[in-house]
């Protein structure tokens, strides 16, 4: 296999990608290495807000507008396991720095500030992970699922989600509605 390295890019799901796990998805790869790769789905919101996870944990958010902060589907794996995606400027417990423009973490810290009103300027919070063996991403590249491109914190934080795959796409200068959908290879 090859030594790409798509930490911190979009995975673009083609049109041809019929998993509905995945289907239309843009994930945000926050690590990737020999044994496999870890991501979140960014374009995929739940029908609940932040409200919600946050009275599982006893927290109580002193204003309405972060109780409706959205929470997405993060992708398939540990879908009760929660998932911030941040801009740096704090220190966390349990979370790591993917970028100098984004990280990534898992403990309650951070909800608890997010929760007051403290926490960082800009997030995503996730259920789930999408999760790939060592070389199954590679793999899955090969046989067309995915277009890769270089991750945009816009995207992440600031268009809205039902754009993002779009938006994703277009960074690569494709309209991604008029990709065939069969694969193939040249």
């Amino acid at each position: 296999m090859s030594s790409i390295n798509l930490t911190n890019h979009f995975l673009i799901a083609m049109p041809t990608l019929a998993d509905p796990n995945f289907s239309q998805t843009v994930t945000y790869v926050c690590s990737h290495g020999e044994d496999g790769a870890m991501g979140i789905i960014i374009n995929r919101p739940l029908n609940f807000g932040l409200a919600e996870i946050l009275s599982q944990m006893q927290l109580q958010p002193t204003d309405e507008s972060i109780g409706q902060m959205p929470v997405y589907q993060g992708g398939p794996v540990q879908r009760d396991r929660g998932f911030v995606l941040f801009r740096p400027g704090a220190s966390w417990n349990s979370s790591i720095q993917v970028t100098e423009e984004v990280g990534v973490a898992t403990s309650r810290d951070i909800l608890e500030a997010i929760s007051k009103g403290e926490g960082p300027s800009e997030t995503l919070i996730a259920l789930g992970y999408a999760g790939w063996a060592g070389g199954q991403l590679e793999q899955e590249m090969l046989d067309n699922a995915w277009l890769s491109i270089p991750a945009n914190e816009d995207i992440i934080f600031r268009v809205p989600p039902q754009e993002r795959w779009h938006r994703a796409a277009a960074l690569l200068g494709i309209n991604i509605d008029t990709i065939a959908h069969d694969a193939g290879h040249a």
